[in-house]
């Protein structure tokens, strides 16, 4: 196995992101998928459950290289270097993500009030701020998506102290992270009646942090055990990674159906906090059996297909919500009916569904090729460690 990456991984991004993008575009669409007579409807109507899978892969990926290091007795990465690297990736896609739907929908909607109200909308998604303001995180045009990077930038003013700290008292500081967690949910959940502004806040994530955290620090270890077996014993450990990681993914099923019946905004969203760290354990069993699964699994999550896709993944997340919107606003593609959804027009919910997936996957190739990559190279010409290494599988 490479220590440098984990390709496997590449898939678990891949399978988590398509799922909550099918999730976004069954919004708009009402295509209940099927195979045979067995309905898939729990995968979309909970959709919205695997950012937290993508949540516990950055805190397993931004604190593998710190545990890696220690295991070696090398220098940990810099504090300096890590915000560089997080701002150089995320920042020119937000960018433009925001100012393609400020002329895209904003302006042409005449959606603002007034000059400030743009600008302050503007100025908190450029600053990962508008989370915060429920004028702009509510009711924004500005990109329905974005909130996830924000999150994650939240976490990254944290991460080094975080790191830091794990490096004597990991248990504390792990332990911590998810007791803050589950006391903040649980004080919303008994002490409000709306959860709008509450369910996707940094905080309310904390242990999932924790959980992939706590992943990356018994990754190294298993994986130089399962080094070490040959024969019998190294295919009785690859089988009982697999079974596993059919266990993970039965138990990640299980939390969607019984989230998918959750009824009314506020009981989906007290269903999804009370749910979130049972889900987060389904997911970090899926994420360390990966690795470690019979050859034909590991292919399927990790090949050269799978790793292009996880390249762009994340300008597909942030554009896939708005493409469906634009696009539905529009009548693409046409339908008869006023409302092709209500009705049933199951011509255009599948064309609809195919052309949503189609745009998005080619404008991430786009933003990810022609903004992403060159920004961020602009942007690291800065750096004050010019040789150090490139983070892998792009947390």
């Amino acid at each position: 196995m490479d220590r440098r990456r984990i390709d496997e991984l590449d898939g678990y991004r891949v399978i988590m992101v398509i799922l909550v993008s099918w999730f976004h575009i069954w919004q708009q669409s009402w295509l209940t998928p099927h195979i045979g007579s067995v309905s898939l409807d729990f995968l979309v109507r909970a959709g919205y459950m695997p950012v937290d899978a993508t949540i516990l892969l950055s805190g397993f990926l931004l604190f593998l290289p710190y545990v890696e290091a220690r295991l070696a007795g090398k220098p940990e990465p810099g504090a300096g270097e890590f915000y560089l690297r997080r701002v150089a990736r995320t920042w020119p896609s937000l960018a433009l993500v925001t100012l393609l739907m400020l002329l895209c929908s904003a302006l042409p909607k005449r959606f603002y009030r007034d000059a400030g109200t743009m600008a302050g909308d503007i100025a908190a998604h450029l600053t990962y701020t508008f989370p915060f303001f429920e004028r702009f995180y509510q009711r924004t045009a500005l990109g329905g998506a974005s909130w996830t990077i924000a999150v994650e930038m939240h976490f990254y003013l944290l991460f080094p102290l975080l790191a830091r700290g794990t490096k004597r008292h990991a248990g504390a500081v792990l332990c911590g992270m998810a007791a803050l967690a589950a006391y903040f949910r649980g004080w919303c959940i008994w002490a409000m009646e709306s959860y709008s502004m509450v369910v996707n806040q940094m905080i309310s994530f904390l242990d999932v942090y924790a959980l992939g955290m706590a992943c990356a620090l018994v990754y190294p270890r298993l994986r130089d055990w399962v080094q070490k077996l040959d024969g019998r014993k190294a295919v009785w450990a690859s089988c009982g990674a697999t079974g596993l990681l059919a266990a993970g993914i039965w138990g990640f099923c299980a939390v969607l159906r019984r989230q998918a019946q959750s009824a009314g905004y506020d009981m989906i969203q007290a269903g999804q906090m009370m749910r979130r760290p049972l889900f987060a354990l389904t997911c970090a069993a899926i994420l360390l059996a990966l690795p470690f699964c019979i050859r034909p699994v590991r292919f399927l999550f990790g090949n050269r297909l799978m790793r292009f896709l996880a390249g762009i993944s994340m300008n597909y997340y942030l554009l896939h919500q708005n493409i469906a919107v634009l696009l539905k606003e529009h009548g693409i593609p046409y339908s008869a009916e006023e409302l092709p959804n209500q009705a049933g027009d199951l011509a255009w919910q599948i064309k609809y569904t195919a052309l949503c997936f189609g745009l998005s996957l080619l404008a991430a190739i786009a933003v990810t090729y022609l903004v992403e990559k060159p920004c961020s190279r602009l942007i690291l010409r800065l750096r004050s460690k010019p040789g150090a290494r490139k983070q892998e599988n792009n947390p």
